[in-house]
């Protein structure tokens, strides 16, 4: 039996109708925001598997490795421009953080689910433990060594490990000590007109327009959105 063309694009379509079906079951929820966010999410999921698998560069990476033709692909060094929000602060998080935890993912986040209230630079205060602290980084649901997660939730706060957590840095006139620290949304909240005194901050931000902090060129292309 000789397979056509049509043949072949109906399997095809059949074959990629099935996940498809799966994730919009598993992500498509009963409020606008939420099947925006839904979309938004599968779009993503399609454009990078446009680039992991159906661009030239990943191509070429697989030649590379698997027949080793690295001879033949001169590497190209491009240089950084933090107008561009380039930074050597994404591949040193790469290396460190190669399991994203503790909000330390460098995968960009394209989009902001519905559930994340608190973005990056807004100044916020712990409602248990009365620490101020700037967002520095957030995950959809907790991401962390599940011996952490025993350690700092415990068994009465399961919930916590599946809503959003931030990354803080903490005021040091609060905490001698500097700190950083990995919060679930529920316990903290906003304040307004305070700046936090910590020995990273300038590292992350640009100044303080009053109301919160203005990220760096090279955060800001980790939460485009925020």
């Amino acid at each position: 039996m000789t397979l056509t063309l049509p043949d072949v694009l109906i399997a095809v379509t059949l074959i990629i109708c099935v996940p498809v079906q799966f994730f919009l079951v598993q992500n498509w929820g009963n409020t606008e925001s939420s099947r925006s966010y839904a979309l938004h999410k599968f779009l993503n999921h399609l454009s990078r598997f446009r680039d992991d698998y159906l661009s030239w560069n990943s191509w070429r990476k697989w030649l590379i490795k698997t027949l080793d033709l690295g001879h033949l692909f001169p590497t190209i060094t491009i240089e950084s421009d933090p107008d561009e929000g380039e930074s050597p602060a994404i591949e040193v998080m790469r290396y460190k953080h190669k399991h994203g935890y503790f909000s330390f993912s460098p995968e960009p986040r394209d989009s902001r689910p519905p559930a994340v209230m608190y973005r990056i630079g807004q100044v916020v205060v712990h409602k248990e433990w009365n620490y101020r602290g700037v967002i520095v980084g957030w995950d959809e649901v907790a991401k962390a060594p599940p011996e952490w997660l025993d350690q700092m939730h415990g068994k009465d706060n399961f919930e916590w490990r599946k809503m959003p957590n931030y990354s803080i840095l903490v005021d040091t006139r609060d905490r001698l000590s500097p700190q950083l620290t990995y919060v679930p949304q529920v316990n903290i909240e906003l304040i307004t007109n305070t700046k936090i005194i910590h020995p990273l901050l300038d590292d992350h931000f640009e100044s303080f327009d009053g109301a919160q902090y203005i990220p760096r060129p090279w955060l800001k292309t980790l939460y485009p959105q925020d």
